[in-house]
């Protein structure tokens, strides 16, 4: 929706990286650490600036009145954080999710020292992620041990139980909330963005009929281009590469040169709208080596 072409360098692997490598450090000392990690204003104020970030890749171990094991509710962020974190990447692009990130990040730690409250725990993953991957994917369905429910109805819950909290529970909470509310609030002004400014090369989406057409022409275009390739005739496949550039539809992210398989039975490559960069690039990476043939010259008798 907001991507940039390119735009992949899977930032979530960091993200899993250090919620893994603080998660040794506190299972050593669980107090030294969280002593050493926590956002507190006054050592921030002093100096400590990244305790502004590292709070949230602490393990609390309870929510609310409820005690949870560190490791247990490492296991539950891990897999959040990639099951929505790549999905919200992938739909945004690196840049514009990291930015998401910050936002909410530095917004939760801002609140926490405008109330002068220490805040230790994933608040990111288990509500501002939460909330956003709702919104993109509000027909996404997770099993609870076998009962299926909505992720919308999943944000709906931890927004109460936020809310509840501020009302019931301490000030962290409430920066919490304002942390979340900051995000949602870029996903949003970027949306309304997306929707308002169209990017170069935007088309309309198509309609059912122009979709088989492109499929259809598409697969005849593989067609042409296997049996240039095979006969190895250059000036063919320039011909191609020709069209094929002609019909490039900028700003999309395609995938590398291996995952390009147009005759795949899913048909996915030849629905792409990167459909003609990739062939242009299949033709010119397959193309057989230009022969010269130098001429024989016979001297007179």
């Amino acid at each position: 929706m907001f991507r940039h072409r390119s735009e992949n360098l899977k930032s979530i692997y960091a993200l899993l990286f250090l919620n893994i490598a603080f998660f040794v450090l506190q299972y050593q000392d669980a107090g030294k650490f969280a002593r050493l990690f926590a956002f507190d204003w006054h050592r921030v104020a002093g100096g400590e600036l990244w305790r502004a970030f590292t709070y949230q890749f602490m393990q609390a171990g309870h929510v609310g009145l409820i005690t949870i094991p560190p490791v247990v509710t490492l296991f539950l962020n891990l897999i959040l954080l990639t099951l929505m974190g790549m999905s919200v990447e992938e739909e945004w692009g690196t840049s514009h999710f990291l930015t998401f990130y910050f936002i909410s990040t530095l917004t939760t730690a801002g609140a926490a020292a405008w109330l002068g409250t220490p805040l230790l725990g994933s608040f990111f993953i288990n509500f501002t992620l939460l909330f956003v991957y709702a919104s993109i994917n509000s027909e996404q369905r997770f099993y609870l041990l076998v009962i299926p429910i909505r992720v919308t109805y999943l944000a709906w819950l931890a927004l109460a139980a936020l809310i509840v909290g501020v009302f019931f529970g301490g000030d962290a909470n409430l920066a919490v909330l304002i942390g979340a509310g900051a995000g949602n609030a870029y996903y949003l002004s970027q949306r309304v963005r997306a929707a308002l400014v169209k990017p170069p090369g935007y088309k309309e989406p198509a309609t059912e009929d122009a979709i088989v057409s492109v499929i259809t022409r598409n697969m005849a275009r593989v067609s042409a281009m296997k049996k240039a390739l095979g006969s190895g005739v250059q000036t063919d496949i320039d011909r191609l590469i020709g069209l094929s550039e002609k019909e490039i539809v900028a700003g999309v992210n395609i995938c590398g040169p291996r995952d390009f398989k147009p005759e795949h039975p899913d048909r996915y490559c030849v629905r792409c709208e990167g459909f003609a960069e990739c062939s242009a690039r299949h033709l010119r990476l397959n193309r057989p080596a230009r022969v010269e043939v130098a001429a024989e010259i016979v001297p007179e008798t």
